[in-house]
């Protein structure tokens, strides 16, 4: 760890911040899985959507800052196809923060705060072609449940992603 890592929940104010994680990070991790235009487009999305889901106080968001400069988030909540589970419907660390161990103060804040909501067991997808988030959930407790599904980010082209738990 090279600094001072702080784990707060997301407000409001918080949008460009989330979405400039978001937004990196895609461009770091998911360019090669989609047409250029395609891509381009959908960067742009989650770097301007987060404004909309943070007014929603609908799900919990938790941001992590390295030494005061946010460089990653947490987005979970009840799942909806589990409901007696939590879902974390997205995890995402600015390439900035890579390496820093901002990652996994946030994954253990935000399993932490699972555990407050009264959550036993918690899954997540990852798409199949992403080994270091693979080893990142893998590394954090979670193992593959062996559910496999495509998901469609817009394009038109389903991606395989898997699914990984955790039972607390």
């Amino acid at each position: 760890m090279n600094g001072a890592i702080n784990v707060f929940p997301a407000s409001p104010g918080d949008g460009d911040a989330v979405g400039e994680i978001h937004a990196e990070s895609w461009k770091a991790a998911y360019a090669g899985f989609f047409p250029t235009e395609f891509f381009d487009e959908a960067v742009s999305h989650r770097r301007g959507k987060w404004h909309g889901v943070l007014t929603e106080d609908k799900d919990i968001i938790l941001l992590a800052a390295l030494d005061g400069r946010p460089l990653a988030f947490s987005y979970f909540g009840t799942s909806p196809a589990y409901p007696e589970s939590a879902e974390i419907f997205g995890f995402y660390g600015h390439p900035d923060g890579w390496g820093t161990g901002i990652a996994g103060a946030l994954m253990t804040a935000s399993l932490d705060r699972i555990r407050e909501e009264g959550f036993g067991r918690i899954h997540l997808w990852t798409l199949r072609g992403t080994p270091q988030s693979r080893r990142f959930y893998a590394k954090s407790g979670f193992t593959e449940s062996g559910g496999v599904r495509g998901h469609d980010f817009g394009d038109g082209n389903p991606i395989e992603q898997i699914e990984y738990e955790l039972i607390l």
